[in-house]
């Protein structure tokens, strides 16, 4: 399995001036935008963190998943929450010439922890031999920093001043910014056999 962004947040839509504000660094000044590359480095770097934590994107962007074969026949699992929408499944052959699977022939499950790509009927399209199978879709709250969540924004605020402070790194594993993205983590009930 293997997962490629293939679009990004352009810096503009971060909110590099709620995170100054945040700060409360100095407003005004003539020099106020040059530290601006380097708060969207620590936001990016807080967003990238707080996502791989909690397996949600949490501004939209285009993902594609890359599979050697479907994990089980009939239903796909697909890595990042919440899905807003899949544009393509596309069969490539062990020649490398891709065939766009008929849409009519599975259907996106939203879930807000596990979006799965389920058969329409008895079973998904069959991989090819030596060949693979890519699913791109878009996932993500929404496309502006205002549609994720208050608890969300929180959390990535306070991760990203704390690197942007310097203390110790920055902390997921316990205190505030785990307790903020505590409910927002996948729920395992089983070992994985479970869909």
């Amino acid at each position: 399995m293997d997962l490629i962004e293939t679009s990004v947040v352009d810096d503009g839509d971060l909110p590099v001036a709620d995170f100054r504000a945040h700060l409360r660094l100095g407003a005004g000044f003539a020099d106020e935008a040059t530290g601006d590359p380097l708060l969207v480095q620590y936001l990016r770097a807080a967003i990238a963190a707080v996502e791989a934590r909690i397996g949600k994107a949490l501004m939209s962007r285009d993902f594609r998943l890359i599979l050697p074969c479907w994990r089980w026949a009939d239903a796909q699992a697909l890595p990042v929450a919440p899905v807003t929408a899949v544009a393509a499944v596309t069969m490539i052959g062990g020649d490398g010439v891709p065939a766009v699977v008929d849409p009519a022939r599975w259907r996106l499950v939203v879930d807000r922890h596990r979006p799965q790509l389920l058969a329409t009927g008895a079973v998904l399209p069959g991989v090819p031999t030596n060949g693979r199978v890519e699913v791109d879709f878009t996932a993500g709250f929404g496309a502006s920093w205002d549609a994720v969540p208050d608890d969300l924004q929180q959390a990535v605020m306070l991760l990203a001043a704390q690197f942007y402070e310097g203390r110790t790194g920055g902390e997921l594993g316990s205190g505030p910014v785990a307790a903020l993205v505590a409910r927002w983590m996948p729920v395992r009930v089983t070992a994985g056999g479970h869909r």
